[in-house]
């Protein structure tokens, strides 16, 4: 009688990488039990905290991933820090196999002088306040009227998406209200988008960018239209031949149409083959010094958001291994019975459905490794049961996230979906029922 393995997996991080995993890794060997750990309270990391917080239906994707802990198919521990809470050698001990699906959480820091000066911030810093990430200031810093966003990328579009619009482009999101009226208060009156590349080879979906086109704020122009700047040529420096390239260039182009009519919002001007060459002040930021074609030019600013990358937080042993591990687009093996997925193992490229090719690759080598005997299950693994007992205490399972789901629902303001709390320890008290627990929002 043939033995169908039961292997013990852990995968440390709820994002979209890490259900991602569970579910490829499910598919073809639904035998396998499988933890889904993540140090915050609750599910789904980079879909809950990172996207823009106005696009919902880009959130809706949770809903796929709620099945898998529906259905029992993973266990969600929640409010578990790996190489803090639990040492990554006792994991290890626990599990046959576990696989690192943290995600890339810090802002890749900027390499040019001047970039520690007050007013320059990172652009995952701006959507974590904006997402109530606990990590994160219940207020963005004040970005003052003239505002400089480096990076043409994804990250970069939603920021700039954020900055164009007014209140009403938030209805029926999850958005934090303090960090928007915050904002609002005093909202940008200029806003300059300063890419390295063409238009055509800047980072930023097409799909993006035809949003900013069609949405009814802000006023867009291109000061740089010759040479590889110019935003009118499909082609640019890119392939002949690439089709993403032509579209980025037509949504520019329409975004700068003179037909597009006027509207209310900042005034946005894209630079694109421009590099950043220093941030000027001195108690702050006052301006960017750009090379553009040879020529150097000054531009105003009270805040800089820098939006080039994200990279590994070495605060914890994890955190450690993933910032001193180099990308590796081709493989998610780390060591025998250790993996990594997503931008872990690639790097912080692609939107959120990339994460599932990643994911794919990674569980592919798993269950390569399970049946070439490189991974060994004895069966002697006890997996989450094995863990101490303070930290299975001190999980957050998925019924307690289903109660936290329902708390920040029905408190929501009648124009939100939901309001997230920015408080763990309130997060935790709630998921648990305690009604003693510290509740920030009234």
């Amino acid at each position: 009688m043939t033995t169908v393995p039961r292997p013990q997996i852990a995968v440390v991080g709820s994002g979209p990488s890490g259900c991602y995993l569970a579910q490829a890794i499910l598919r073809a060997l639904p035998t396998a039990e499988l933890t889904i750990f993540d140090r915050l309270v609750s599910p789904f990391g980079l879909v809950r905290y990172g996207v823009a917080a106005d696009h919902q239906h880009t959130k809706a994707i949770t809903r796929q991933f709620d099945r898998l802990f529906q259905g029992g198919g993973a266990r969600f521990a929640g409010g578990i820090r790996i190489g803090d809470d639990v040492g990554l050698a006792a994991l290890r001990d626990a599990f046959d196999a576990v696989i690192l699906a943290t995600g890339l959480p810090a802002d890749r820091p900027l390499d040019v002088p001047g970039a520690d000066l007050p007013g320059v911030v990172g652009a995952g810093a701006v959507t974590r306040a904006l997402n109530a990430h606990p990590d994160a200031p219940t207020r963005l810093p004040a970005l003052g009227g003239d505002v400089v966003l480096l990076g043409a990328g994804n990250v970069a579009l939603d920021v700039l998406r954020f900055l164009v619009k007014d209140r009403s482009g938030y209805a029926e999101s999850d958005v934090a209200d303090e960090a928007l009226a915050g904002y609002l208060a005093a909202p940008a009156r200029r806003v300059v988008l300063v890419s390295r590349s063409a238009a055509a080879a800047s980072k930023g979906d097409p799909q993006m960018l035809r949003e900013l086109a069609a949405l009814p704020r802000a006023r867009y122009s291109v000061p740089d239209p010759a040479g590889p700047a110019d935003p009118a040529s499909p082609a640019g420096p890119a392939d002949a031949g690439d089709r993403t390239a032509a579209a980025r260039a037509a949504a520019v182009a329409a975004l700068v149409d003179p037909d597009r009519g006027p509207f209310p919002g900042p005034e946005v001007e894209l630079r694109f083959g421009a590099a950043p060459l220093r941030i000027l002040g001195t108690e702050r930021v006052t301006g960017v010094e750009l090379d553009v074609a040879g020529e150097r030019i000054v531009i105003p600013a009270d805040a800089v958001i820098s939006a080039i990358g994200f990279a590994g937080e070495p605060r914890d042993e994890v955190g450690r291994l993933i910032a001193e591990t180099p990308p590796d687009p081709a493989s998610g093996r780390l060591g025998a019975g250790l993996y990594r997925a997503g931008w872990a193992q690639r790097g912080p490229r692609g939107a959120i459905p990339e994460n599932r090719a990643s994911a794919k690759l990674v569980a592919d080598e798993l269950l390569a490794d399970l049946a070439s005997g490189a991974l060994a299950v004895d069966g002697d693994r006890p997996g989450f049961a094995g863990l101490p007992p303070e930290t299975r205490a001190r999980a957050v399972d998925y019924e307690h996230w289903l109660v936290l789901d329902a708390h920040e629902r029905s408190t929501a303001p009648a124009d939100r979906v939901r309001r997230k709390l920015p408080d763990h320890d309130a997060m935790v008290g709630i998921a648990r029922g305690d009604a003693a627990a510290p509740h920030p929002h009234p």
